[in-house]
């Protein structure tokens, strides 16, 4: 008979092998792979796909003693799965060995190898979390970890990846700005950035103020870009790649008259309820930003392009094993473009605040020098970056601010981002 564990654990499996074998990012896979499952078993199996993802590295380094050559690829994910939720809960090491060799057994690719899944995990629930602890911290893939040393250095890669093992608490943004009042409402910390910090692991909707809109999910590193662009009541403000909307909500609280674009139809679909929840107002509207039409100019215009979002591994520990690189020259070349054309549309001497949730310079502070050498109109407005929170210590040299997994470590870290606000100089 089945165990009560084997379905969360088999839909688990087939999450990771879809990032690691397919390259398929588990937000792709999550609604079909668990449809078919109970509330309770959709969260464990995300939570168990998410874990073994977040600390594969150190599985892989637990599990390379026992094993003479490599299984199949789905036996290892099996032993991964395994081998981490000994780690964590080595109570359940009986039924959490039962079911790999259950899920081994499943399958005519793995079905020999299940008496090395039995073998092996056993020597790991033998070992306890005193021989996983011992571990380093999980390594990135060399394809992002060697790019990184070259930008960062040894020490500071090792911070982050420390970070990125660490996971992401939950951060909100309180819709009046009081991050203090909400703060006590829900029993979090103030962040400097006044963003409000949540600890343990809570279904969003049910915590206070979410049905009446009173704040939204935002990572505090997220939440500085529109802080930076300071827009103001009446200006004519565009939230350019708008979607999800964390944003558009924080420029639309301000009371500026706010247009949003992005050409996701789905994103934007959340963007409308989010907006009605909160009861904020924004013109939303679905069009690629390179080929939308518009005779519009405005004030303040705030671009987070697309990009690698190798900033926000913390937060999702599939990205280094779904991504491999291939498409970032891409990627460099839209946001390229994509500030070419937010320039078109920014009024003289308006502001453009371009930012990525990126680690990757090539979506930063390269993009900011290659900026200013096709707009010779185009400056830097160092000031615009003084804002509550913001450290003056993250400023480059150009002006731009680099945001990194493992600042504020000690209070759970922020997501990695760079940000910088151009400015043009007005027609003489």
């Amino acid at each position: 008979m089945p165990s009560a564990g084997l379905p969360a654990r088999a839909a688990a499996l087939s999450l990771i092998s879809g990032v690691t074998l397919h390259g398929r990012l588990l937000s792709e896979l999550l609604p079909k792979t668990v449809e078919h499952l109970p509330e309770g078993d959709r969260a464990r199996a995300q939570r168990l796909a998410s874990d073994t993802l977040r600390w594969m590295d150190r599985a892989d380094r637990a599990l390379g003693p026992f094993l003479r050559s490599r299984p199949t690829d789905r036996a290892l994910n099996i032993l991964r799965l395994g081998a981490v939720e000994l780690a964590h809960d080595p109570g359940s090491a009986h039924g959490i060995v039962s079911d790999a060799v259950d899920l081994a057994g499943a399958s005519p690719e793995t079905k020999r190898q299940s008496g090395l899944v039995n073998a092996v995990l056993r020597k790991i629930a033998q070992a306890g979390p005193e021989g996983w602890s011992g571990l380093p911290v999980p390594r990135l893939p060399k394809w992002l970890r060697k790019p990184l040393l070259a930008d960062y250095g040894r020490a500071t890669v090792e911070a982050i990846e420390a970070a990125h093992s660490a996971g992401a608490p939950l951060d909100v943004t309180p819709k009046d700005g009081d991050a203090a009042r909400l703060a006590e409402r829900l029993g979090g910390t103030v962040l400097p950035g006044k963003s409000v910090r949540l600890s343990g692991r809570t279904h969003v909707s049910v915590l206070d103020g979410y049905s009446s809109g009173d704040w939204w999910v935002q990572d505090a590193a997220a939440a500085f870009p529109a802080r930076v662009l300071a827009a103001q009541a009446g200006e004519a403000v565009l939230d350019l790649c708008a979607a999800p909307g964390g944003k558009t909500m924080q420029l639309a609280a301000t009371g500026a008259s706010v247009t949003a674009v992005d050409s996701s139809e789905k994103r934007m679909a959340r963007l409308h309820e989010n907006l009605a929840r909160t009861g904020l107002t924004a013109e939303v509207i679905v069009a690629d930003a390179l080929k939308w039409k518009t005779e519009a100019r405005f004030d303040a215009i705030l671009l987070d392009a697309p990009c690698s979002a190798t900033g926000t591994i913390r937060r999702h520990p599939d990205l280094p094993y779904a991504k491999i690189g291939e498409d970032f020259p891409k990627l460099f070349a839209l946001q390229r473009d994509l500030i070419d054309r937010a320039l078109d549309l920014l009024k003289p001497d308006g502001r453009l605040v371009f930012c990525t949730c990126s680690l990757l310079i090539d979506e930063g502070e390269e993009q900011v020098k290659d900026a200013l050498e096709r707009h010779n109109d185009l400056w830097v407005d160092r000031d615009a970056l003084v804002v509550e929170g913001l450290d003056a210590a993250w400023i480059d040299a150009a002006g731009g601010a680099r945001l990194r997994p493992d600042f504020w470590a000690d209070a759970g870290g922020m997501d990695g981002f760079y940000l910088v606000c151009f400015r043009r100089r007005p027609a003489e």
